[in-house]
């Protein structure tokens, strides 16, 4: 592993925090995924979840902003039961697990869901979509769980978003307000868990300010585009 005090640790988080910003301000929850896998090359991946969620929070609280009251709240409502379950059920599988184990979890995490971006449209194709009340709590679950021990919790939520056909806005707004709440629901789950780098976060701090600049790009990008190229 990299020495975090070095020139590549700040130019990797740089492009991560711009990535998640980007991701949440229009470009979708999926894209600042990448983050997580990409600092753990060189991090150890306990210390990249705190990291990463840092990020995340900030990037949240101006993507919500840019997309204000453009979210559909009923649907935030249902998912976060299941989030919060998800959530625990991932803390308590990062203090049980070894470092290895936990590296291995979040290359399979994220191996699975390339592989269902890569076969999306064939699946979903001429499906005929029925919301069920178990829906939600399935898909919340899931997103908690691997937000926890991946942060990327984008998928579950964005296919379950996307079965219900929420016009870009109110997509990207419903998914900013959802994952600003996961994501503080997260930290006392991660300080339990022991996982904040203090020293690390204070010396990447003057790093965060990209996360704005991120949302900006990705929401110029969402408000330009029609729903069948975002989609």
């Amino acid at each position: 592993m990299a020495d975090p005090t070095t020139p590549l640790f700040y130019v990797m988080f740089a492009a991560a925090v711009l990535m998640i910003g980007m991701g949440k301000g229009g470009l979708g929850v999926a894209f600042a995924a990448l983050a997580t896998p990409l600092l753990a090359m060189i991090l150890p991946v306990d210390t990249v979840l705190a990291l990463v969620l840092v990020a995340q929070m900030t990037a949240d609280v101006f993507a919500v902003g840019a997309h204000w009251k453009r979210w559909d709240h009923r649907l935030v409502m249902l998912l976060i039961p299941g989030a919060l379950v998800g959530v625990a059920i991932g803390a308590f599988f990062i203090t049980s697990v070894s470092a290895q184990a936990l590296r291995t979890t979040l290359a399979v995490v994220i191996l699975l869901f390339t592989a269902y971006k890569i076969f999306e449209r064939r699946l979903l194709r001429g499906a005929a979509y029925r919301p069920r009340p178990w829906h939600s709590a399935l898909a919340g679950g899931i997103s908690g769980f691997t937000s926890a021990v991946a942060n990327n919790g984008g998928p579950p939520v964005t296919i379950y978003l996307l079965l219900r056909d929420l016009p870009p806005r109110t997509f990207i707004g419903t998914t900013a307000l959802f994952f600003l709440i996961l994501n503080y629901i997260k930290v006392p789950f991660y300080l339990y868990a022991d996982l904040f780098d203090w020293a690390l976060l204070r010396s990447a701090l003057w790093i965060l300010p990209l996360a704005p600049i991120g949302v900006w790009i990705g929401k110029t990008f969402v408000l330009r585009v029609n729903k069948e190229l975002y989609d």
